[in-house]
């Protein structure tokens, strides 16, 4: 299954900026994931997906509604993605929150 750590490159962060930081950790550097672009899809590419509606309630959470309709939670990030919501606390209740399927296809535009 695919993880959003897949394929990322892994950086070196020796800025100057942390180094008393690193030095007081005794290290030398640090490395760090690179941070990803995710470019979000246009409105014809979306036209291509079935997006499922959830309304948001009391004990939802992002990893649930991926394990429910991907099948692995850690693709939570794929529904916190589509809907622009980084977390569960960017979420209000009632809202509702769109999961876009088939997962390959959602996959593919986002280049993972």
């Amino acid at each position: 299954m695919i993880s959003r750590y897949d394929d990322r490159i892994v950086v070196i962060n020796n800025n100057e900026r942390y180094k008393e930081i690193i030095s007081n950790r005794g290290l030398n550097y640090v490395r760090q994931f690179n941070s990803p672009t995710l470019r979000f899809p246009t409105q014809e590419e979306i036209a291509t997906l079935t997006v499922l509606g959830h309304t948001w309630s009391i004990g939802d959470r992002f990893y649930k509604l991926a394990e429910k309709h991907y099948g692995e939670t850690r693709l939570w990030w794929v529904i916190a993605w589509f809907n622009n919501a980084p977390t569960e606390s960017h979420v209000e209740l009632g809202q509702v929150v769109y999961i876009p399927t088939p997962l390959d296809r959602t996959l593919a535009l986002l280049d993972v």
